[in-house]
């Protein structure tokens, strides 16, 4: 009798143990649970942690709470402008109503990448390429408002959308290309003829300085020589001011108007032996004569020749 009872309370326990096996569920701090009972929601949400249901009458159901990254597919379509593109993106999103995830809708994934790539394909068919390259922000807000607002209804709400990158045909790629490269030429250019603007404004008051104060000239040229000397030339190249040449070319052309010309005596009737005519002089040339000038041009030129 008394191992019976013995027997009968070990399978009793046994049974329990089953049962409150079968009936343990955990879930975890990220999960939440919805209990099914006969398939009919029972009860609230079950909260993280240990919790009991009745087996084969009760059925849990666990939903991830988590933030979820969602990629979207690559869309080709054509922008407002005309222009094939291809665009991609990614969706973050969680669950905030774990009933109405379950219930309202079959497979929330599913929906909510469904119902991005339709968004994006729309979004691309309202922008221009410059609003898909540039201005990102504004389409990002736009995309993730329409596939926020039919989530609402299944229980899940959009965190944010952002669009990874977008793919030009390689004509549009060369196209933007040459572009940018004739604009950065235009710049280029307008920062050439500006410094040279500004370099012609110095230019220009440096010769009023030099022109004021004339000993300033020999001191560049002086500057001038002991810069290139500095390179350790063979050959030195000391430059002569154009006012020196101008100055011993009027000094020649003033000593040709001081010489005496030619005297031509006419031969008369009376005369039997009268002198041969003087030639006549050679054309001047454009040579300068330093010999025939007075005796400042020759030191002068001498001066020039050390």
């Amino acid at each position: 009798m008394v191992q019976e009872l013995i027997g009968a309370v070990a399978a009793v326990g046994a049974c329990g143990l089953v049962y409150l096996a079968s009936a343990a569920r955990v879930v975890k701090q990220y999960e939440r649970g919805l209990v099914f009972r006969l398939g009919r929601l029972h009860g609230d949400v079950r909260r993280p942690g240990f919790n009991l249901i009745v087996p084969v009458v009760e059925r849990l159901r666990k939903v991830n709470m988590q933030i979820v990254t969602m990629p979207v597919p690559a869309q080709e379509g054509i922008s407002r402008d005309n222009v094939t593109v291809r665009v991609d993106a990614v969706v973050y999103f969680k669950v905030v109503d774990p009933a109405a995830a379950i219930v309202n809708v079959e497979d929330y994934r599913f929906a909510v990448s469904q119902m991005a790539q339709t968004s994006l394909r729309s979004i691309i068919g309202k922008s221009e390429l410059d609003d898909l390259l540039s201005n990102r922000e504004k389409l990002n807000q736009g995309l993730e408002l329409m596939i926020d607002s039919p989530a609402v209804e299944w229980g899940v709400t959009i965190d944010r959308v952002e669009i990874k990158d977008v793919s030009l045909p390689d004509t549009m790629k060369r196209s933007m290309a040459r572009q940018a490269e004739a604009d950065r030429e235009r710049r280029a250019r307008l920062i050439n003829a500006d410094a040279e603007y500004q370099a012609s404004k110095k230019l220009s008051q440096a010769a009023q300085q030099m022109a004021d104060t004339p000993s300033a000239l020999q001191l560049r040229l002086l500057q001038t020589v002991m810069a290139v000397a500095a390179e350790k030339n063979s050959t030195l190249v000391l430059p002569i001011p154009v006012e020196l040449l101008r100055f011993l070319e009027r000094g020649h052309e003033e000593g040709r108007q001081t010489q005496p010309g030619p005297q031509t005596q006419t031969q008369t009737e009376s005369e039997t032996e009268a002198p041969a005519p003087a030639p006549a002089p050679a054309p001047a040339e454009h040579t300068l004569d330093l010999g025939d000038t007075d005796p400042a041009i020759e030191e002068l030129r001498r001066a020039v020749e050390q």
